[in-house]
Parts: C-alpha cells; sequence; structure tokens
C-alpha cells in the first residue's frame, strides 16, 4: 500500500517528532524561524525544512513582519486529526473507568 504523500496529509506532517515540538511552540504564540530554532536546540534550517512541510499541509500559515516571516499556528486544521483520536479517547476513559471500579473492588476486599 501506497504511503500518502507528507505534503499533502496532515496526518503524516504530524507523525514527525519535531513537528509536533513545533506545533506545540506554536500553541503558545508566534515565532519566527531563529526564534523557534533557539527554543528547539534545531539549526534554522532543520526547522525551515519542518516549516515549509507544516505550511503544505495547512497547519500553519505565515506573515511578513519586515524583513521576517512569523509563523503561526493554524489551529482548525488539526480538527480532522483531533476528530479521528476522539474515538480512542472515549475508549480510554472507559478502560480507566473499569479499572477504577476493579480497585474500588480490591480495596473494599482489603478493608472487609
Amino acid at each position: 500500500m501506497a504511503r500518502a504523500a507528507t505534503t499533502s496529509d496532515p496526518f503524516n506532517a504530524v507523525a514527525e517528532p519535531q513537528r509536533r515540538k513545533i506545533l506545540d511552540l506554536l500553541m503558545t504564540g508566534d515565532f519566527n524561524v531563529t526564534e523557534l530554532a533557539s527554543r528547539l536546540g534545531m539549526n534554522q534550517p532543520q526547522v525551515s525544512k519542518h516549516l515549509k512541510v507544516l505550511k503544505e499541509v495547512d497547519l500553519i500559515t505565515v506573515r511578513e513582519e519586515g524583513r521576517q516571516r512569523v509563523y503561526h499556528l493554524n489551529s482548525e486544521n488539526l480538527k480532522p486529526i483531533h476528530d479521528w483520536l476522539r474515538p480512542f479517547e472515549q475508549l480510554w476513559s472507559r478502560r480507566l473507568d473499569h479499572l477504577e471500579q476493579v480497585l474500588e473492588g480490591l480495596k473494599k476486599e482489603e478493608h472487609s
């Protein structure tokens, strides 16, 4: 089965850990590439490469401020990823609820 091109699939784009770190930082505010590179401990070409991919899948936007390009999280386009993960969240919640019931039962047995 052929993989979807990273440049068209936000799921592939966020599969890369450094890109997720960039998105995490952009969740806190807008940054230029120098600031992102400094905060991530990466060099600018590496950050620029990841920014290009994130921009191609429209997870970030860029605006010009003087001679700098400032990157902004386009959080609305993370919604398909969130929507896909939502059923798993419900599954994990049910499992945690079941585990809590088992632990409560064990506590009651221990105290009786």
